[in-house]
């Protein structure tokens, strides 16, 4: 599925420098938004948003 940040943006709710910075792990999204996220991109948040092991328990 191709979709510009800028559509993403919309079918979420936010803005197109709302979902860069996600990108860039520069914000991390409410349970709410990444659930939003993974619904419009056809995935699941544990997917979008795995967990590392430098990630803090």
């Amino acid at each position: 599925m191709r979709i510009t940040q800028a559509e993403l943006g919309a079918q979420v709710g936010v803005s197109r420098q709302s979902i860069v910075s996600t990108e860039k792990g520069d914000y991390a999204p409410s349970v709410y938004l990444a659930l939003r996220l993974a619904r419009a991109l056809g995935t699941t948040v544990e997917d979008l948003f795995p967990l590392t092991e430098e990630d803090p328990a």
